[in-house]
């Protein structure tokens, strides 16, 4: 809840130069007071995400302890712009500014060039204080000019149809017989409510285990779930009574994004996964949502992005830049990345209990 704006005093919030549009948009930290504002904004701009929202501020300062500099840009008392921005020291990577952690969007939202330069300059002015080697701008289309753009990580969205009847006739042959078989052939059922969090978690870490790759602490999506309530989804799916696939889905404006997903390791063969998503999808157009964010894959990740173009989505570049400061060079904390080869293939056969521990530690030096 901006515990830590709320001990920065105003002279450290101007401590940022303000450059030289000061007359047109002057950009500060936000305070709490600007909470609800700055959520009106993320609310009503068109490239506005869940991830922009307080919410997940809360939820990430909240859960890792990492430090937030959100940035208002104004023109007399309107906002013209935002940038949420999250110091992360990373003892893998070094001190980076990102935006946003753990999420697969962020980056500045403005109404114009000039808004963007401003908030762009105070976040580098931000950098060079804090001495990082790098700012992370997760926007869905790029906003800086003179930035590269990062071609490694594509989306997936699709409208939905208008009636929760057409969902099944909507999805491609193959995914269409998967999620049918899911509920007439295995006798699938699910149910939706937060109190099913803990088991969701359960299948997620395991997942996650499978994959060689980190799970985020239990108290996370908690967090997030309690500022986001009647903005999100848990369910989960059983076979003959036992948990098998659930799924945490945010909500956003007419957009439903299914987000953490865990399932058991038979799940494939009673076709889990395909009937959790065409569940989540027939509730979401009976609720009034249009739009359905598969979220994003690595280009690499042959496994996720098949799997959604299986599903009938196409994938479309997400255009994320990185600004890197001078001397420095680009922390990299992919999993592609040979450094960290060693440790996936040792990850696998860990015990989950010590994966768990572990992978909650160090998730808070991994971003997302």
């Amino acid at each position: 809840m901006l515990n830590t704006l709320k001990q920065q005093d105003r002279a450290e919030r101007l401590i940022v130069p303000p450059g030289p549009d000061i007359r047109t948009c002057h950009v500060s930290l936000a305070e709490a007071r600007d909470a609800t504002a700055w959520d009106a904004y993320v609310y009503a701009h068109k490239d506005g995400t869940v991830f922009h929202a307080t919410g997940w501020r809360d939820a990430v300062e909240n859960s890792f302890g990492h430090r937030p500099y959100y940035l208002i840009a104004r023109r007399d008392r309107d906002i013209v712009g935002v940038l949420p921005l999250f110091l992360v020291k990373s003892f893998l990577a070094g001190r980076m500014l990102v935006s946003v952690p753990y999420a697969v969007g962020g980056g500045i939202l403005a109404d114009d060039r000039l808004a963007v330069g401003a908030l762009f300059d105070h976040g580098r002015a931000i950098a060079e204080r804090e001495n990082c080697r790098s700012i992370d701008l997760r926007s869905r289309k790029a906003m800086v000019s003179d930035l590269p753009v990062i071609d490694r990580y594509v989306g997936f969205e699709r409208a939905l149809p208008d009636r929760a009847e057409d969902v099944l006739a909507w999805l491609p042959r193959k995914a269409r017989a998967a999620a049918r078989n899911g509920r007439d052939k295995f006798g699938l059922s699910i149910s939706f409510g937060p109190e099913h969090l803990h088991d969701v978690w359960s299948l997620y870490t395991h997942s996650m285990k499978r994959l060689a790759s980190l799970a985020y602490p239990e108290s996370f999506l908690r967090e997030l779930l309690g500022a986001f309530d009647g903005k999100s989804w848990v369910c989960l799916v059983r076979k003959e009574g036992r948990p098998v696939a659930g799924l945490v889905t945010f909500l956003f404006r007419d957009r439903v994004m299914p987000y953490f997903i865990g399932t058991s390791d038979d799940a494939k063969r009673c076709s889990a996964a395909n009937f959790i998503y065409f569940s989540l999808m027939e509730r979401a157009v009976r609720e009034g949502f249009g739009v359905f964010d598969f979220g994003r894959s690595r280009e690499g990740n042959v496994g996720s992005y098949n799997f959604k173009r299986f599903n009938g989505f196409e994938p479309k570049p997400l255009e994320y830049q990185t600004f890197i400061s001078a001397g420095k060079t680009a922390p990299d904390l992919s999993p592609t990345n040979p450094t960290f080869g060693l440790a996936r293939s040792v990850w696998r056969f860990l015990p989950l209990s010590v994966t768990r521990v572990v992978g909650g530690y160090v998730s808070k030096h991994v971003p997302g």
